[in-house]
């Protein structure tokens, strides 16, 4: 299958320093492709082999989460992709919210870095694939 390859989208550098050290203690062998916004993450995915798994912030500049999966889930060759919502906001409108626009996971952002590495190393575990 060869290397495997996910992508984070969001426009914090210390958060997508926080992901990435916990994904190389994980596996150093999976790569990640960072976007810093919803519509750089569209741009790149046009442009792009698919990842096997797409961890999407709600809050960002230029598009927004929210934003960026309603397009996501509109386009026919993202439609299965698998969209892990990563953010700050845990609130049960905004979690339904994501559901509702077709994300596969609900990540709250952890504060400590062995909970981020736990919750992240169970999440690239999951099998998206089955409904």
């Amino acid at each position: 299958m060869g290397k495997r390859k996910i992508w984070l989208v969001d426009d914090d550098a210390d958060d997508q320093l926080f992901f990435l050290d916990a994904l190389g203690e994980i596996n150093s062998e999976i790569e990640c492709e960072i976007a810093n916004n919803g519509q750089d993450a569209l741009d790149k995915l046009e442009a792009s082999p698919l990842p096997e798994l797409l961890f999407l912030d709600l809050n960002m500049p230029v598009m927004n989460g929210f934003d960026c999966l309603a397009e996501i889930r509109k386009i026919s060759r993202y439609r299965d992709l698998p969209v892990v919502i990563f953010t700050t906001t845990s609130d049960l409108s905004t979690i339904k919210k994501t559901y509702e626009l077709g994300a596969n996971g609900f990540f709250k952002k952890p504060n400590d870095f062995p909970t981020m590495r736990k919750k992240l190393e169970a999440l690239l575990e999951m099998d998206f694939t089955q409904k």
